[in-house]
C-alpha cells in the first residue's frame, strides 16, 4: 500500500528558467526549436547536457553592444571546454583563456590562433610552461619564480616567451560569489611586486604582453562591478608608472553574474558597459596604447546549456517524495549546491516532456548516487514526475561537465550535444 503524501510540505522556489526555452503544442520543452525526447534519441541516452549555440551567440552580441566597442572578449572555457562548443565559439570571441595544459591543446584544436590564447593559474608544470612557449601562448604568471622557470626553458629552445603578469590586487569584487582578489591569495603575483617582476622580464629578453586582474566573479551588483573595473584601470597605470613601460594587454577579469537562483536580478551591462567606456575615455597617458580585454565564462554559456536525466524510480519516504534519476552531482555538482554556495538553492529545473503542464506536487529530485549530497531540486513544486520522465535542469552551460566529480562512483560520464540550429545537433562523449 502507498504511503500517505505529506500535506504540509511548503515547496521552495526553483530560479528562474531562461525565457529562451518554451514548448511545443505537446507541452514538451523545446531547445533550439527542436523537442527534448528526439534529442535525448539522437544522443542514444540520457544524462544529457544540451548546448544551444544561438543562445550563447546572442549573448556575445548583446555583450559586445553593452561594451566600449575597443574592448576584446576572451572566453575562459574552463567554464564548459566541450569540443564542439569551443569549435563553435571560437569565431565569436576574441580570444580563450585556459588555465592547464590539456585546455591549452582544446583551444589549439578548437583552431583559436595561440597569440590569442593566455594560460593562468598557479602551479603551472614546466611541461605546461614548455607546451605554452612553444606554441606562442601568452603565460599568465602566477609568481616570480614561476617567471624564472619560464625564461629558463624559453632559453633551452632559443624561443621568447609571451609572458604577462597576473596581479593580486589589493581590493576585490563587493558582492562577487568567488573573490580571487585581495589580502594572502595563492593567484597571482601581489601588486607592490609587480613593477620588479615586470623590469626583471623585459631585461632578460621576454615579449612581456601585459596584466592579468582578476578581483572576483560571478557578481550582479552593476555599480560594484564599475568600481572594481575602474580600480582595476588605476591599479594598471600606477604599476605602468612605477615600471615605465605600457602594458600592451590589460585583462580586466571578469565579473559579470548569472542569475542561477530566486530573486536574482541580471546585471546591468549597459551600467558596467557605459561607466567602463568612461574609465577607458579618460585613462592615464601611460595606457594610452593598451588595449583591454573582459575574460569570462559562465556569462557567456551558462544560460545556453540544459541538463536532462531521466526518472528511474519514484518513491514516497515519510510522506515525502523522491524522484530519482540517473543523473546527479557527478555531472551537475553546482546544481546540488556543493560547488560554491554556503546555503544550497534550487537551479531552475522542470519536467521537460511536460514542460508547459500544471504544477501539482511538491517533490524531491535526487541523483543516482550514494550521498545525501545528489539533490538536483529539493522540496520543488513541479508537475507529478513518473518513471520515464526527463527532467531538465537549466543554466548548465558552465561549470557543469567541466567541474564535476565525473568519475565518482564509477558511473558513465554524461553525454554533451550542440544545438547549432533548428534541426541541426551534434553529440559526443
Amino acid at each position: 500500500m502507498s504511503e500517505a503524501l505529506r500535506t504540509d510540505l511548503k515547496p521552495k522556489l526553483h530560479g528562474p528558467i531562461p525565457a529562451y526555452f518554451g514548448a511545443d503544442k505537446d507541452g514538451c520543452l523545446l531547445i533550439g526549436g527542436q523537442r527534448v525526447d528526439v534529442l535525448v534519441h539522437e544522443a542514444g541516452d540520457t544524462p544529457l547536457f544540451v548546448y544551444d549555440l544561438s543562445i550563447a551567440a546572442a549573448r556575445i552580441a548583446a555583450l559586445r553592444a553593452a561594451m566600449p566597442p575597443e574592448l576584446a572578449i576572451h572566453f575562459a572555457i574552463k567554464a564548459n571546454s566541450h569540443p564542439d562548443l569551443l569549435a563553435a565559439m571560437q569565431p565569436l570571441v576574441d580570444g580563450f583563456d585556459v588555465a592547464s595544459g590539456g585546455e591549452l591543446t582544446k583551444a589549439i584544436v578548437a583552431g583559436m590562433p595561440a597569440n590569442e590564447i593566455s594560460f593562468a593559474g598557479p602551479g603551472k608544470r614546466d611541461r605546461e610552461l614548455t607546451e605554452a612557449i612553444r606554441a606562442g601562448a601568452t603565460l599568465n604568471l602566477e609568481s616570480a619564480a614561476e617567471g624564472r622557470r619560464a625564461l629558463k626553458i624559453a632559453e633551452q629552445f632559443g624561443l621568447t616567451p609571451k609572458l604577462a603578469v597576473r596581479v593580486n590586487p589589493t581590493f576585490d569584487l563587493k558582492g562577487s560569489g568567488m573573490r580571487m582578489g585581495g589580502g594572502a591569495k595563492p593567484f597571482g603575483v601581489d601588486d607592490s611586486e609587480v613593477p620588479a617582476l615586470v623590469r626583471e622580464l623585459i631585461t632578460a629578453g621576454a615579449d612581456w604582453r601585459g596584466f592579468h586582474i582578476f578581483a572576483g566573479s560571478q557578481a550582479l551588483d552593476a555599480a560594484a562591478i564599475a568600481e572594481t573595473q575602474a580600480a582595476t584601470v588605476a591599479l594598471a597605470a600606477n604599476l605602468s608608472d612605477a615600471i615605465g613601460a605600457a602594458p600592451p594587454l590589460v585583462n580586466l577579469g571578469g565579473g559579470l553574474g548569472v542569475t542561477y537562483f530566486p530573486g536574482d536580478m541580471p546585471v546591468d551591462i549597459d551600467h558596467v558597459g557605459s561607466e567602463l567606456a568612461n574609465v577607458l575615455a579618460s585613462r592615464p597617458d601611460s595606457l594610452a596604447s593598451s588595449r583591454f580585454a573582459m575574460e569570462l565564462g559562465r556569462y557567456l554559456v551558462a544560460d545556453c546549456g540544459v541538463y536532462l536525466c531521466r526518472i528511474v524510480d519514484r518513491k514516497v519516504s515519510h510522506g515525502e517524495v523522491f524522484l530519482v534519476t540517473d543523473g546527479g552531482l557527478h555531472h551537475q555538482l553546482a546544481a546540488s549546491g556543493n560547488f560554491g554556495t554556503v546555503i544550497r538553492r534550487n537551479y531552475p529545473i522542470a519536467i521537460a516532456n511536460r514542460f508547459a503542464a500544471e504544477a501539482t506536487e511538491v517533490q524531491h529530485v535526487v541523483g543516482c548516487l550514494c550521498t545525501p549530497l545528489d539533490r538536483l531540486g529539493d522540496q520543488v513544486l513541479l508537475p507529478r514526475g513518473e518513471v520515464g520522465d526527463l527532467v531538465a535542469v537549466f543554466m548548465a552551460g558552465a561549470y557543469g561537465a567541466s567541474a564535476s566529480p565525473a568519475a565518482f562512483l564509477g558511473h558513465p560520464a554524461a553525454l554533451e550535444m550542440l544545438v547549432a540550429g533548428r534541426g541541426q545537433a551534434r553529440a559526443g562523449n
